[in-house]
C-alpha cells in the first residue's frame, strides 16, 4: 500500500458494539483488545501516529490489522490456522481413554476431568480434550430421565390429572399446589459488583444466613394465575390453612386440587378436613411422577428469577420480594402452560 495513502473504516452498529466490548472487557485476551483498539482509533479518524500510540503495537501491526478488517471484516482479526503438519494421535491411544473416560476414577470422584486423565494416560491436556470431542465424550456431563413410577394405579391416577388438565368440569377450578421449603435469606459480606459488559454480576463467596422461608403456591391451570403464601415452617397446620384460604377464596368454583404424596398432604387431619368439603376434590400424583404436577414448573420459574443470585439484608426483605414477584406474575404474565413436545410418545 503507498505511504501515506488515508484508510477509511466505516462500522457498523453491530461491528461498534463488539470491538467496544472487546477493548473494554478486562478479560479479553490482550491481542484482541489491541487490535480492536487499532480499529476503533481508526473509525474515529485518528492518524496513524495516535493509533500507534493507544493501541500500544507497532506501525507495521496496526497497518497490518486495519487491511485485514477491511478484507474480512471483524474475522479479519482472529488469529489464522497455523502452518505445520496436524499432530496425529495413535488410534490405540484414543481408544484407551476413550475406555479410561468412560470408567469411574479410582480416586473416589464421580466423573474424570481433562487434567486427571491426562495424568493417568501421560498425555497433554489439549491431546485428551482433542479425543474427547472427536468421541463426543463429555464425561462432566450428567442428564436426567424420569424413570417408571412403580404406583400400580400410575394409569388411572395419572389419566385423572390429564384429564382435569384437558377437558376440566364445567365450573372447576383445577389448582396444582406444593411448598418450595428451606428458601435462606442469604446476605453477602460484601457488595455485588453490577453486571457490565464482559463481565456477570459478580457475588463474594462469603455470606451471611438471615433466615429461611417456605412458599406454599398453588397454580391454577388453565389460567397460570398463582397464589402464595410464606410461613416460618411448613406442617400439616400451616397447609391445612392454606387449602382452607384457596377453599374460601373461590366461594362459587368446585375445586380440583393436585398434590404430590407428601406426608403432610396426607395428614389425617387434611384428609378429614377435606373429605368433609362438597366442592373439593383432592388427585394425588403416581408415586415418584410429581413432575406431573404444573406448578413443579412455576416453581423453576420462579427460581431462575428469584432465588438464583439472591441477596436480602433480612427474611422480611426476602419475603416481600417473593410476593411482589407472585402479584406482578399474575397480574401480568400469568398464562396456561402450552404442551410443545412434537416427538413420538416415548415407550412404556
Amino acid at each position: 500500500m503507498p505511504r501515506g495513502k488515508k484508510i477509511i473504516i466505516t462500522l457498523t452498529e453491530e461491528e461498534q458494539k463488539t470491538l467496544s466490548m472487546w477493548a473494554a472487557a478486562g478479560k479479553t485476551e490482550q491481542r484482541y483488545a489491541q487490535r480492536a483498539k487499532v480499529i476503533l482509533f481508526s473509525a474515529e479518524g485518528c492518524p496513524l501516529s495516535e493509533v500507534v500510540a493507544g493501541s500500544g503495537l507497532s506501525r507495521q501491526n496496526c497497518t497490518r490489522w486495519r487491511m485485514r478488517f477491511l478484507k474480512d471484516r471483524i474475522d479479519g482479526l482472529r488469529d489464522l490456522p497455523r502452518k505445520g503438519r496436524p499432530s496425529v494421535i495413535p488410534p490405540g491411544v484414543k481408544t484407551r481413554v476413550t475406555m479410561l473416560a468412560c470408567t469411574k476414577p479410582p480416586d473416589g470422584s464421580n466423573q474424570w476431568t481433562r487434567q486427571s486423565l491426562a495424568n493417568a494416560m501421560g498425555l497433554g491436556k489439549t491431546t485428551v480434550h482433542r479425543i474427547l470431542s472427536e468421541g463426543n465424550i463429555k464425561p462432566h456431563k450428567v442428564e436426567y430421565w424420569c424413570g417408571r413410577s412403580p404406583d400400580p394405579e400410575f394409569e388411572e391416577k395419572q389419566a385423572a390429572i390429564l384429564g382435569l388438565y384437558l377437558n376440566p368440569p364445567e365450573n372447576a377450578l383445577v389448582l396444582c399446589v406444593d411448598e418450595k421449603s428451606q428458601l435462606q435469606a442469604l446476605d453477602r459480606t460484601q457488595p455485588e459488583l453490577p453486571l457490565r459488559p464482559g463481565n456477570p454480576k459478580r457475588l463474594t463467596a462469603t455470606y451471611k444466613r438471615n433466615g429461611t422461608t417456605c412458599l406454599l403456591a398453588a397454580l391454577s391451570v388453565h389460567d397460570g394465575k398463582v397464589t402464595g403464601r410464606c410461613v416460618d415452617k411448613n406442617n400439616h397446620v400451616t397447609f391445612l390453612n392454606f387449602l382452607k384460604h384457596l377453599y374460601r377464596s373461590n366461594p362459587k368454583k368446585h375445586l380440583h386440587i393436585i398434590m404430590d404424596n407428601l406426608s403432610l398432604h396426607k395428614h389425617k387431619e387434611v384428609m378429614d378436613w377435606a373429605a368433609k368439603r362438597r366442592r373439593l376434590a383432592i388427585h394425588f400424583t403416581p408415586t415418584y411422577a410429581s413432575w406431573l404436577s404444573q406448578v413443579e414448573i412455576w416453581f423453576n420459574i420462579f427460581s431462575k428469577d428469584v432465588i438464583r443470585g439472591g441477596v436480602w439484608k433480612s427474611k422480611k426483605q426476602m419475603i416481600d420480594q417473593i410476593m411482589h414477584y407472585i402479584r406482578h406474575y399474575t397480574e401480568n404474565r400469568a398464562h396456561p402452560f402450552a404442551w410443545t413436545y412434537t416427538g413420538k410418545p416415548l415407550a412404556a
